[in-house]
C-alpha cells in the first residue's frame, strides 16, 4: 500500500506537505451532534487499534450505508482515509509507515464521531470539516458554496498550454515555501488550440462560489489580476474568507453581479473560465443527498441546464482580448450544448484524471457565432444583481 488512497480533486493533498489551513483544528469538538449509530460503531471498533484498521472501518460503514461521494473523492476508500487522516492532523499523503499506528481513545473517538455525522447528516464530508483542496491549495467551504471539484484544476496546473505559453519564465510557483511544479507536460493534449500566446494580464472567474478558481489562478499567473464575480452574497463572503487566507487581496478582486451585469467593459480579460450553475431539470430532481445540501442557486439553470451558459457565450466577447480565451464548464449538459450548436465548433476537453463537459472558445469564434449565441439568450431570463452590493 504505498498510499493511502489517490486523493485527487476535493480529497487533494496539500502540495506542501508543513499547510497550514488555518479553518479549526481536527482535534477540537466536532461542531454537530451526532448519535446515529455511534454506539453500533464503538462496539464495532472494540477490537480496532490502528489508522488502517480505522480506515477500513470507515470504508464499510460508508459502503454499507450507500454514502455518495461524488465530491471529488474517487470512491469510498478516498474518503475514508481523507476522514480519517484529517482528524488526527495528518497530511492526506502521509506515509504509509505510519497507517499501523495506534489511535488513543480521544483520537478513536472524533474519528466515529465523525463517521457518524457523515452517515447520519448525509452533509459531505468537506461540509463537516469546513475544508476541501483544489489545485493543492485548502479552502475554507460550508453550505453556502459548492465543494470545488472541477477538472478545470489541471488547465489551470498546466497553465492553458498550449494556448497561452509565457515567453519568459519558470514553470513553478510557490505553495508556502516550497517551489511546486503545476506541469502536465508530459505529452497529455487537453485539446485547446495551440496558438502558444503570452499569458494574459487579467483574468475573470464567473461565477466564482468560494473563489477557488480566481484563486488558483492567481497562485500560478503571480503577475495577473484576477476578478472573481458571484450574483451571491453568501458566496462573496466565503471567497473574502479564502482570499484573506491566502493573502490575495491584492491581486484577486471581488465583484457582485450578475453574469456580467456589473462587470465593466473597460475590463478586458486574456482568459475567462466560468463553472456556472448548469444542471438541467431532471438531474435537479434526482440529485443524491449529499448535492442537496449544496446551494440550489449554485446549481439549477433552467430545463436543459443552460440559461447561464447562453448568456456567458453571448456577452463574453464584449470583455474579451482580441487573442482571448473563455473556457466553460457544463457536466452533464454537455448533450444539450451538442443539440443547441450543432454548427459552432466547441473545442471539448479531454482531461487526464478524468472529466467531461468543458470546453474552450475563442473570442473570435464567439463573434462569428454570436447571432445563435444571442437567439437562445433571449428567451432565458437572469436575475438581476439587486441594489445591495458590499463587494
Amino acid at each position: 500500500m504505498s498510499e493511502p488512497a489517490d486523493l485527487s480533486t476535493t480529497f487533494e493533498p496539500s502540495l506542501d506537505a508543513d499547510a497550514e489551513h488555518d479553518f479549526g483544528s481536527a482535534s477540537e469538538p466536532l461542531g454537530f451532534e451526532v448519535d446515529y449509530a455511534l454506539e453500533s460503531l464503538i462496539e464495532q471498533s472494540a477490537g480496532l487499534s490502528s489508522i488502517r484498521d480505522h480506515i477500513r472501518l470507515c470504508v464499510s460503514v460508508l459502503r454499507a450505508h450507500d454514502v455518495f461521494v461524488g465530491h471529488g473523492g474517487t470512491d469510498h476508500f478516498s474518503e475514508a482515509a481523507a476522514m480519517v487522516l484529517h482528524t488526527l492532523n495528518l497530511t492526506w499523503s502521509a506515509d504509509p509507515e505510519i497507517l499501523d499506528a495506534r489511535l488513543m481513545p480521544i483520537e478513536k473517538d472524533q474519528v466515529l464521531k465523525l463517521l457518524s455525522a457523515r452517515v447520519q447528516t448525509r452533509k459531505p464530508l468537506s461540509y463537516l470539516i469546513n475544508l476541501s483542496y483544489f489545485c493543492g491549495l485548502p479552502f475554507y467551504v460550508d453550505e453556502r458554496v459548492l465543494i470545488p471539484r472541477s477538472p478545470i484544476a489541471e488547465l489551470i496546473n498546466k497553465r492553458f498550454a498550449p494556448f497561452f505559453t509565457q515567453n519568459a519564465s519558470a514553470s513553478q510557483t510557490q505553495v508556502g515555501d516550497q517551489d511546486v511544479d503545476h506541469g502536465f507536460d508530459h505529452g497529455f493534449d487537453h485539446g485547446l488550440p495551440a496558438l502558444g500566446l503570452p499569458y494574459p494580464e487579467q483574468m475573470l472567474d464567473l461565477c466564482t462560489g468560494s473563489g477557488c478558481i480566481a484563486l488558483a489562478l492567481a497562485n500560478v499567473f503571480v503577475d495577473a489580476a484576477v476578478d472573481a464575480v458571484d450574483i451571491d452574497d453568501d458566496a462573496l463572503e466565503v471567497a473574502a474568507i479564502n482570499i484573506d487566507h491566502h493573502a490575495k487581496g491584492f491581486q484577486v478582486n471581488l465583484i457582485k453581479s450578475s453574469l456580467f451585469e456589473r462587470v465593466s467593459a473597460d475590463n478586458q480579460y486574456g482568459l475567462i473560465v466560468t463553472n456556472p450553475p448548469y444542471v438541467d431539470a431532471e438531474d435537479m430532481s434526482e440529485l443524491p443527498p449529499e448535492i442537496q445540501h449544496e446551494p440550489e442557486l449554485a446549481l439549477a439553470a433552467g430545463h436543459d441546464g443552460l440559461d447561464l451558459v447562453h448568456h456567458i457565450l453571448n456577452d463574453a466577447p464584449d470583455y474579451l482580448t482580441e487573442q482571448g480565451l473563455i473556457v466553460v464548464e457544463v457536466g452533464n449538459s454537455e448533450w444539450a450544448m451538442r443539440q443547441s450548436y450543432p454548427e459552432v465548433p466547441f473545442h471539448w476537453l479531454k482531461f487526464e484524471k478524468g472529466g467531461t463537459g468543458i470546453f474552450a472558445l475563442t473570442r473570435e469564434q464567439l463573434i462569428e457565432h454570436r447571432a445563435q449565441f444571442a437567439g437562445h439568450a433571449a428567451a432565458c431570463p437572469v436575475p438581476e444583481t439587486g441594489a445591495d452590493n458590499q463587494f
